[in-house]
């Protein structure tokens, strides 16, 4: 059903695609827009190793909810700030691309664990996360990405 990647050789494994979720902050995250138009934007996201889902934390209402409510398909695409050798101009970019089911999730509790996490990539500062939380909770919905295809791939821009 998922394409595998043709460079077999620049192929990331498991491991290094989950390390990568976990380390970085953001990606785009694509979804079937108005008309049949891709609508991509960036993103912040969260990966749970304990029940390997990506959450991200949104407003409610407007584009990107209307496109999931009609088609759940998603992908979200992160890359990480690439490596440069000393002297070289090129960088070598790790990337990673899932390709999964999007849900959304209005439960308060989960809303607050998740984004209480997803924050903890930021700050670690507690009581300005405990602030927020209580300030917009109530207003945010959590989207779940339940992934069905990861891939990643390790390229050197020339």
């Amino acid at each position: 059903m998922f394409r595998e990647l043709t460079r077999k050789d620049k192929e990331l494994s498991e491991k290094e695609c989950i390390e990568l979720l976990i380390k970085e902050k953001r990606g785009v995250l694509s979804v079937l827009g108005d008309e049949g138009y891709p609508y991509g934007m960036p993103m912040n996201h969260y990966y749970s190793e304990e029940d390997v889902k990506l959450y991200f934390h949104s407003g409610m209402g407007g584009h990107r909810e209307d496109a999931l409510v009609k088609n759940s398909k998603v992908s979200y695409c992160v890359f990480d700030k690439g490596e440069k050798p000393d002297g070289e101009w090129a960088y070598t970019v790790k990337s990673v691309v899932i390709f999964g089911e999007m849900e959304i999730c209005r439960d308060r509790e989960k809303i607050e664990k998740i984004c209480t996490q997803l924050s903890r990539k930021f700050t670690s500062d507690e009581e300005y996360i405990k602030e927020e939380i209580e300030l917009y909770a109530h207003e945010t919905q959590l989207l779940v990405l339940t992934p069905l295809n990861i891939c990643g791939k390790k390229v050197k821009e020339a």
